[in-house]
């Protein structure tokens, strides 16, 4: 779902470039920190002690690595407003902090965690509306998924919206499987592209493919019938 992403040409349009030629009253990023800059900076309406000017120094500082850039009090201003008051950064998308992954998040937000049973409905619908329609085939421009998970995120609280999407992404696979799998055992021949036989899907609910899975570390797992142990399904 979410990648690590390089902001660095956001920040770049909104605290300056290398070259303070044009920019009113230009200040040297590495100069921030600077007690007299720092003055004159609250003066100007600016919190130094907030997270959201710690978080936006940051960031200024590591895109302009050993090089001279510049900025000034507007743009730091708005750079401050894209992020929340504890200096976490707000998707311009969705308007909610708590999604951006980094390289401390990474590995902790795959974990699996309790979600609403509405997003899990809606999820299964969808998945299963897409996949007869696209008969089997995912179509990037067309679907509604992000709609899902951003409803999902605006139900959680901000520390656990990449860990719901996640467990979201984890179940939606685990339906798309099952589907799968049905549609091929009403046509053995059946691919993805091929007209889905008509009712193949008929018999699979969201309860039938939860009851048969398992969780096993931070993945979901399809139980096996016959031994009754569980099965990863590659979700």
């Amino acid at each position: 779902m979410s990648k690590i992403t390089d902001y660095s040409f956001l920040f770049q349009s909104m605290f300056g470039t290398k070259s303070n030629v044009g920019m009113v009253n230009p200040l040297k990023v590495s100069d921030l920190s600077n007690g007299s800059l720092r003055s004159q900076l609250k003066a100007a309406g600016i919190d130094t002690n907030s997270a959201q000017y710690k978080a936006a120094v940051k960031q200024m500082t590591q895109h302009a690595g050993s090089g001279a850039m510049f900025t000034n009090v507007q743009a730091i201003k708005n750079l401050m407003s894209q992020y929340d008051k504890d200096g976490d950064y707000i998707d311009p998308t969705t308007g909610l902090a708590g999604l951006l992954v980094t390289e401390e998040n990474a590995v902790s937000r795959k974990t699996l965690i309790s979600i609403p049973e509405s997003s899990l409905d809606d999820m299964f619908e969808l998945t299963k509306k897409e996949f007869l329609q696209g008969n089997g085939m995912g179509n990037g421009d067309t679907t509604k998924r992000s709609d899902v998970y951003t409803d999902l995120h605006r139900k959680m609280s901000k520390n656990d919206r990449l860990k719901a999407g996640y467990t979201l992404s984890q179940y939606e696979k685990a339906y798309t499987q099952a589907f799968i799998a049905a549609a091929k055992a009403a046509d053995p021949t059946w691919k993805a592209g091929k007209p889905i036989k008509a009712g193949a899907l008929d018999g699979i609910t969201r309860e039938s493919v939860e009851s048969q899975l398992a969780k096993s570390g931070n993945k979901l797992v399809k139980r096996s019938s016959v031994s009754g142990s569980s099965l990863d399904i590659q979700v």
